[in-house]
């Protein structure tokens, strides 16, 4: 029997082999990275040995470079031998006997420009537990998501974020305030409409979900609900995995109104008595809109209130030092 007529033998065997493939990649980069590791260590000890630092910036490494470029070929120029020596020095604080190293040596280039250690840790954390890409590692950092989560919590829990990443346990953890959505490529002026930026969402849903967070998954698009002989149509719904909860979105592209506000709790209290399952949680409704006021926000809505939220959103990247301002 020919794999054409086993295509389930082919299957089990070729996924094994590309488990393989993939466990050898990382073992190969985990070595790697430690390996630098070690190499900034000994490069430290050694010129913590000398007398003259800056000489031995000089000239040690430069022959150093030379001798190991020689023997094992690139990858050890200067700048990349003083990577190594920064990288012991930035993560040598964190170390333990069992310090692991998850994310691969491009991934490190990029953290250890990061100067606040616990930002830098946060990052750390969720490139590992999201399996961020390099590229989606920078997308990150350059939307401010640190700072965007770190305005809506006190100090212990912006701790939280440095020692655990970002944690799902309640509603208010889902929202970020504002978002990002850079990705879209629209202006950043009223040069569209609400399903212009409902259909742009659309067709960048991957990086949608992304910004969104940790947990979510898409459910539809101009869902439908009636009653009364009244139609009405929801934006975005989604579900959220880790809460156990739809999330539906209402979507403006103005100033944000009380109207807004009662016509997504009248969504959330629809998919709450008639579209959730009881061992489900309550709903949780977000309007995403260009501007807001918060005294509006918090004089429309209960004091108690965990499930109605709204985030404004911008279409280019933050001024990140105006958000560390912030923080301060």
């Amino acid at each position: 029997m020919n794999a054409e007529k086993s295509p389930n033998l082919y299957s089990r065997v070729a996924d094994l082999l590309q488990k393989a493939r993939q466990s050898v990649v990382r073992n190969i980069n985990h070595t790697m990275v430690y390996t630098y590791y070690e190499i900034g260590r000994i490069i430290v000890e050694d010129e913590q040995c000398g007398k003259e630092r800056a000489e031995y910036g000089k000239q040690v490494l430069l022959g150093l470079s030379k001798d190991l470029t020689a023997n094992f070929g690139r990858g050890f120029s200067v700048d990349n031998l003083q990577n190594m020596r920064q990288f012991y020095l930035t993560y040598s604080i964190y170390e333990t006997d069992s310090r692991k190293f998850e994310l691969s040596w491009s991934h490190y280039l990029k953290l250890m420009r990061i100067e606040n250690s616990e930002e830098r840790r946060f990052y750390e954390i969720e490139a590992s537990t999201n399996n961020w890409s390099l590229k989606e590692l920078q997308r990150q950092c350059d939307s401010a998501l640190y700072e965007r989560l770190a305005l809506s919590r006190d100090k212990a829990g912006i701790k939280q974020l440095a020692e655990r990443g970002h944690v799902i346990s309640k509603p208010i953890d889902l929202i970020k305030d504002p978002l990002i959505l850079e990705f879209l490529n629209l202006p950043d002026r009223h040069q569209y409409s609400e399903s212009d930026l409902e259909q742009a969402l659309i067709d960048k849903l991957e990086h949608f979900l992304l910004e969104l967070g940790k947990g979510f998954t898409f459910v539809g698009r101009q869902v439908r609900i009636t009653f009364d002989e009244k139609h009405f149509k929801v934006d975005l719904v989604f579900f959220n995995r880790l809460l156990r909860c739809f999330v539906v979105i209402d979507l403006k592209i103005g100033e944000l109104t009380h109207q807004d506000l009662g016509q997504i709790q009248m969504y959330v209290n629809y998919y709450d008595r008639f579209v959730r399952l009881p061992d489900e949680n309550k709903t949780i409704g977000i309007v995403i809109c260009k501007d807001k006021s918060n005294a509006l926000v918090e004089i429309t809505l209960p004091e108690d209130n965990d499930s109605i939220f709204a985030s404004k959103f911008q279409t280019i990247l933050p001024d990140k030092q105006a958000l560390i301002d912030l923080l301060v």
